[in-house]
């Protein structure tokens, strides 16, 4: 029974404008909280406040869940690029290579970076003024950056290879 034929276009999906636009609403809207909404609320002092650990949690874990979903369109977007699409064998690997990265660096801010940072930002002692970051903090802070720029280099360059590979076909 061949209900399923080898050579289908998918011409209901134009994956490549879903990947776009996926990828960049992904790194803008990361751009914005990483260069707009966090720094304003560190120099407006909400850093220090006893909520702030709260409220980043459900700041950060809404916007990790909107990540996660932008990375598993992108994933399958190249994914069926490498099935239909004219992209170089290298590439493909590396396309989806890539896109398998782009989806492990959301997963792991949602179930260990954000936990663990807003467990450390919580203070359970009140009486603590004490406002320096502690040395976890600080490495999670790093090892978060780190993710970051990963992240802007790998998106960028599947975005460039997708807008290529889209003015091909026009």
């Amino acid at each position: 029974m061949n209900t399923i034929s080898e050579n289908r276009n998918f011409q209901g999906i134009n994956w490549s404008t879903l990947v776009m636009f996926a990828l960049g609403f992904w790194l803008s809207a990361s751009l914005l909280l990483d260069a707009v909404i966090v720094p304003s609320l560190s120099a407006a002092g909400m850093m220090n406040q006893g909520g702030f650990a709260n409220a980043g949690y459900l700041l950060f874990g809404i916007f990790n869940r909107l990540e996660l979903i932008c990375a598993a369109i992108i994933l399958t977007g190249f994914l069926v690029f490498s099935r239909y699409h004219s992209f170089s064998p290298s590439r493909q690997g590396w396309s989806i290579a890539l896109a398998t990265l782009l989806l492990a660096i959301p997963l792991i801010y949602t179930y260990i970076l954000t936990p663990q940072m807003s467990s450390l930002g919580l203070s359970l002692n009140l009486a603590d003024t004490n406002e320096v970051m502690s040395p976890a903090m600080i490495s999670m802070h790093g090892g978060y950056w780190v993710l970051e720029v990963v992240k802007f280099l790998a998106g960028a360059t599947l975005l460039r290879w997708c807008y290529r590979d889209a003015c091909k076909l026009v």
